[in-house]
């Protein structure tokens, strides 16, 4: 993570989302823009909820890990979007780890600083009371229902949004063939299973294994057989 002292671009931000309202001018000064490269995590599942962001380039992805260590995707998100709203408001830690996928960038506030000069700013905690509901009704059955849909069309989707960001057409990422048990585990499935699918998908030209990485070969055939990307809303 950098911080970027650019009060110029911080506005620019502000206004291409709709913010000016919801960070009024007390709340402006104590605002930062923070930069985060692909693979690096804006906040940890169970660290202290110290930090407010609100993702105004880029794309995150959100996934839990249970007590048993395994671990499952529950979205990718893109501007804008809060990160840590919900421990915020209750005071919580960190439910879920935050990571780049794509570079990232976020306006920054701390939590007890938002508290003090915030609490009582009315488009503020609408703007938070909007995003927290549609975070509930986003999830409500969300895991279980993923996981209705076959390996073949979870990977395809996962594969989507990690190597695509739609807001930057230069960026073009790629799977490691190191992370696949990590991917397995995130998308709900066996490593052995994902590799027979991998397989399948390779023999049928939609992706291509070399290198040490998993790239993408056909990407209208892969959204063909993702139909609605699971994973993004």
């Amino acid at each position: 993570m950098r911080e970027i002292k650019d009060s110029g671009l911080l506005h620019q931000y502000l206004v291409q989302h709709d913010l000016e309202q919801v960070f009024h001018e007390p709340l402006r000064p104590l605002l930062n823009l923070y930069v985060f490269e692909p693979g690096e995590a804006l906040c940890s599942q169970g660290a202290s909820a110290d930090m407010l962001y609100v993702l105004v380039k880029g794309k995150i992805k959100i996934y839990t890990t249970s007590p048993e260590g395994k671990t499952l995707v529950i979205s990718f998100k893109n501007p804008p979007e809060v990160i840590g709203d919900i421990e915020y408001i209750r005071d919580l830690n960190i439910i879920n780890t935050v990571e780049a996928v794509s570079p990232v960038t976020v306006i920054g506030i701390n939590g007890k600083t938002l508290k003090r000069y915030g609490d009582d700013h009315a488009p503020l905690l609408r703007f938070m009371l909007d995003i927290i509901t549609k975070k509930f009704y986003i999830k409500s059955d969300f895991l279980s229902f993923n996981l209705m849909y076959p390996v073949e069309v979870r990977l395809a989707s996962y594969l989507l949004s990690v190597c695509y960001d739609e807001s930057d057409e230069g960026f073009e990422g790629r799977l490691a063939t190191s992370e696949l048990t990590d991917t397995a585990n995130l998308i709900g499935t066996s490593y052995r299973h994902l590799n027979r699918v991998i397989r399948k998908l390779s023999e049928e030209g939609l992706v291509e294994r070399s290198g040490g990485y998993l790239h993408v070969r056909d990407r209208a055939l892969l959204e063909q057989l993702a139909g609605r990307n699971l994973y993004e809303h």
